[in-house]
């Protein structure tokens, strides 16, 4: 797949971010202590990371970032990159999971597309109806903060695929077992963001 136009931002980011490298280990401490002093920043996608996925549900064994994270303050607002509409939407509660979570139905070279927004705000899920159109250029949503996200430091997880997810989830990260399976289904997210890295 090739990125064919641009898209309206998913998030707004400023011209300098920092681009985060989780492959040696994950601070939390200092990516909170990063995100409070207003810093933004980029997580990879297909990335093994080292020493982030402790919750029960990732099993000790996935491990390869499956999305594109951009992290930033809590409440900072998160766009439609082209018009769609609402799929699903949830509240993963679940330490360790996506807390707010939309997936919105977009067309993307003429083909449906799946976008999921992870660790929004659940604030924002209120007013969303299944079907409810969204053009591009929207605020779908907010940045949720530690005690709604999943207790994660903030951050939109960004994820596309290719099917259906059947419902407001998708496998954030993968193990090596299923990683060439997850990129034929979930492309890398830069094809509608734009080369961030």
């Amino acid at each position: 797949m090739e990125k064919t136009s641009e898209y309206y931002p998913v998030m707004k980011l400023p011209d300098t971010y920092k681009v985060f490298d989780f492959t040696e280990g994950y601070s939390e401490k200092e990516i909170s202590v990063f995100i409070k002093q207003g810093g933004w920043g980029v997580g990879k996608y297909y990335e093994k990371r080292k020493g982030m996925y402790l919750a029960p549900q990732y099993e000790n064994r996935r491990n390869i970032h499956i999305g594109v994270d951009i992290w930033a303050p809590a409440g900072e607002p998160v766009f439609a990159p082209l018009s769609g509409f609402v799929k699903y939407f949830a509240n993963h509660t679940e330490e360790g999971n996506y807390g707010g979570t939309i997936v919105l139905e977009h067309t993307f070279e003429r083909k449906p597309i799946f976008a999921l927004y992870g660790h929004l705000s659940p604030d924002g899920l209120a007013n969303l109806k299944k079907g409810q159109p969204v053009e591009a250029g929207e605020i779908i949503g907010h940045l949720g903060d530690e005690s709604e996200n999943g207790n994660w430091p903030p951050h939109l997880h960004f994820q596309l695929s290719v099917k259906d997810p059947g419902e407001a989830d998708m496998p954030g990260v993968v193990s090596e077992e299923e990683a060439m399976e997850a990129l034929e289904r979930y492309p890398d997210p830069q094809i509608i963001l734009g080369k961030l890295y």
